[in-house]
C-alpha cells in the first residue's frame, strides 16, 4: 500500500446522486468534501445550481461551496489552485479527502494539471467579443460547431467565456484548442481514485425532470428575478437561469421555460457522460447501490 494519502473523486452526470453519495462517504471516512462544480461556488446562486441544502452542508465540511461571488472570475486555473490548497489542508490531518462534482474540466485540471494554451491575437479577441455582443451566444455556437467539431462535442455549449476562448485559439492558430493538451500529467502529492456514478437513461431523465419541478416550487423564478440586473455576467450563462431570463424578457412562457430547462439539462448530462466516459481511470458504479465497500476492490 502507498504511504500517500488519497483523494476520492466522485463524478458523473447531473442529478445522478453524487451529493448524497459524497456526504455519506465523507461521514464514514470522517473527512471533508471539495466541490468540483463550476457554479455551486457562487454565493448568489442557490436553487438553480442544485446546491447542497443547508442541512447537507452542516453534515460535512465543504470547500468551494459559497466560496466566490458571481463578480469574480472563476475558471479551471482558479479552481485548481483553490482545490489543491484545500486538499493539502484536509490531508494534513486526514488520510482521505473527497472531491465531488460534474465539471469535467475542473476535475481533469485538479488531477492532471492544466495545459498551456498559446497566446491569441488581440485583434481576433476583440472581433470575437464584438460579434458575441452583437449576435449573442448563437454566433459562438455556430462557429465552433462548424469549424471545431472535436471541441464542440465536449464543450460547455452554454458557457460563452469558454466558447470565446476556444474560438480565439482556433482563429489565431488555425488549430483546435483540444490539440494543445500536452498529455503529460503533473505529479500530485496524493493518490487519486476516480469513481463514476451512473443509472439508466430513463431514470436519470426522470430525476432531472423532477429536480427542475422542485426548483420551480422552491422559488427558482424568484431567485432569477433578483439577478436580472446581472444576467450578462458569465456565471449566469447557465442552464436554469438563462431560460428564466428569457421568460422575464417575454421570449418564453413560464411553461416553455421550464421545459427548456429540462431539455437543456438532459443535453448537459449527455455531454458530461461523453466527457467522463473517455477517462479510462474512472471506475463506474450504479449510484443506487454504490457504497464505501465498493472502494475496497477499487485499485489506486
Amino acid at each position: 500500500m502507498s504511504a500517500k494519502p488519497t483523494v476520492i473523486v466522485i463524478c458523473g452526470p447531473t442529478a445522478v446522486g453524487k451529493t448524497a453519495a459524497a456526504i455519506k462517504l465523507a461521514q464514514q471516512l470522517k473527512t471533508d468534501i471539495i466541490s468540483a462544480d463550476s457554479r455551486q461556488c457562487f454565493q448568489e446562486l442557490n436553487i438553480g445550481v442544485a446546491k447542497p441544502s443547508p442541512n447537507e452542508l452542516s453534515l460535512v465540511n465543504h470547500f468551494f461551496i459559497n466560496s466566490h461571488s458571481i463578480f469574480e472570475e472563476v475558471n479551471a486555473a482558479v479552481f485548481t489552485d483553490y482545490a489543491l490548497k484545500a486538499a493539502g489542508e484536509i490531508l494534513q490531518t486526514k488520510d482521505t479527502a473527497i472531491m465531488v462534482g460534474g465539471t469535467g474540466l475542473y476535475i481533469k485540471a485538479f488531477c492532471e494539471g492544466l495545459d498551456e494554451i498559446p497566446k491569441v491575437d488581440e485583434t481576433v479577441r476583440i472581433e470575437i467579443a464584438q460579434a458575441y455582443e452583437e449576435q449573442g451566444i448563437n454566433y459562438l455556437q455556430q462557429e465552433l460547431e462548424q469549424k471545431d467539431p472535436e471541441f464542440w462535442a465536449i464543450a460547455e455549449q452554454q458557457n460563452p467565456q469558454r466558447l470565446m476562448r476556444a474560438l480565439e485559439v482556433l482563429l489565431s492558430t488555425g488549430k483546435s484548442i483540444t490539440t494543445f493538451r500536452k498529455g503529460i500529467k503533473e505529479e500530485r502529492a496524493f493518490n487519486i481514485i476516480k469513481v463514476g456514478l451512473q443509472i439508466n437513461r430513463e431514470n436519470l431523465y426522470a430525476r432531472i425532470n423532477a429536480r427542475v419541478d422542485t426548483m420551480i416550487t422552491d422559488g427558482l423564478v424568484e431567485e432569477v428575478e433578483q439577478l436580472l440586473a446581472f444576467k450578462k455576467i458569465n456565471a449566469l450563462q447557465t442552464v436554469g437561469y438563462r431560460e428564466i431570463f428569457a421568460y422575464f424578457e417575454g421570449q418564453l412562457s413560464l411553461d416553455k421555460a421550464v421545459e427548456a430547462i429540462k431539455a437543456n439539462t438532459r443535453q448537459y448530462a449527455k455531454r458530461q457522460l461523453t466527457w467522463f466516459k473517455k477517462d479510462p481511470q474512472i471506475h463506474w458504479f450504479n449510484s443506487s447501490t454504490f457504497s464505501s465497500t465498493d472502494l475496497a476492490t477499487t485499485p489506486l
